[in-house]
């Protein structure tokens, strides 16, 4: 195969997985076809199948895609976070977890709002969320918990993991976009001002980490 035939085959591919990445994020697996999809992205459907097979293997791909480039953000902000001061503050674990996805969110590649929003609906589906989120995400999700006990040293851990579930929850609503936020407070707030959003957060979880781990003997509380 010739460079450019290789070029364009990629191009396809690609084509194929963004396409993929759209429809999966606004319609969920069981509401996408293939069909649909090479419609989206103008190839042959014999095309999908010939690159990925099926449609579940189509949507592995998917999710696999960007959940690496997504970890290697998030693990550098923390790593650069516990290296800066030791011990670190709260306040800079959890901005160290969710300025990265905040930072990734506002972008202008709409790749990554498809995705972030996928992530969202996986990670509330009974039947996908907990492979591929445990799969994809939980080495980094442990060592962030694992940086919470070194600035929570007498936490209970299990609170801990609660804490960690409850803002597991806040940002699948926040990938989500789903604009109630606008319409509940009247246009006050809107819920693609992702800034105001993340900068929101940071101080909420922190502030909810401390109330239910019941740390007072913590220096940075």
């Amino acid at each position: 195969m010739s460079e450019k035939s290789r070029t364009e085959a990629h191009s396809r591919r690609d084509k194929i997985l963004d396409a993929a990445e759209a429809l999966f994020a606004e319609r969920g697996y069981d509401g996408v076809t293939l069909r649909q999809i090479a419609a989206l992205a103008a190839v042959d459907v014999a095309l999908t199948n010939y690159h990925f097979g099926t449609k579940k293997d189509l949507f592995t791909t998917v999710f696999h895609r960007r959940a690496a480039i997504l970890n290697k953000v998030r693990d550098e902000a923390l790593t650069a976070c516990l290296n800066t001061k030791v011990p670190a503050m709260l306040e800079d674990i959890v901005e160290a977890y969710l300025r990265p996805l905040g930072e990734i969110q506002a972008s202008a590649d709409k790749g990554w709002k498809h995705y972030l929003s996928l992530v969202a609906w996986v990670n509330n589906s009974t039947e996908w969320g907990r492979e591929f989120m445990t799969d994809n995400f939980n080495p980094f999700v442990s060592k962030f918990i694992d940086a919470l006990k070194t600035t929570l040293p007498n936490a209970d851990e299990q609170a801990l993991y609660w804490g960690y579930h409850y803002m597991s929850g806040a940002l699948t609503l926040t990938f989500a976009d789903t604009r109630r936020l606008d319409t509940l407070s009247g246009g006050k707030a809107s819920s693609s001002d992702i800034t105001v959003g993340y900068k929101h957060m940071i101080p909420f979880i922190a502030a909810g980490f401390r109330a239910i781990c019941d740390d007072p003997d913590n220096s940075n509380s």
